[in-house]
């Protein structure tokens, strides 16, 4: 199926202005979030939850009983520790901590 240009354009027009809305609807509906106590511990305890929920996906596969062991992800999380108490910088411990994982899993654990 190819679709004209006019189609493509509404495509990307009706996008642009679903994303938009999902950005911009909770600030419009809870503007005035300093007296709204849910919203606040949300903000709070949400931010912990998601990095716990991608900490436990990320470590879901793992498989400590075949031969390396779970080496690479436990020597990945230690980086990603260790630069995060240094630092303080969240990309960086990201980052660093995903170059650190696919350099050991590509070169040294094949």
């Amino acid at each position: 199926m190819t679709l004209t240009a006019v189609q493509t354009l509404v495509i990307v027009c009706v996008v642009a202005l679903a994303t938009i809305i999902t950005r911009f609807l909770p600030f419009v509906i809870f503007k005035d979030s300093k007296t709204n106590k849910y919203i606040n511990y949300l903000g709070r305890v949400l931010p912990y939850s998601a990095i716990g929920l991608l900490v436990v996906y990320c470590l879901k596969g793992v498989n400590i009983s075949a031969p390396v062991y779970g080496l690479p992800e436990l020597i990945s999380i230690v980086c990603i520790v260790f630069l995060h108490y240094w630092k303080e910088n969240t990309l960086l411990s990201i980052g660093a901590g995903t170059a650190v994982y696919m350099l050991l899993v590509q070169y040294v654990f094949k």
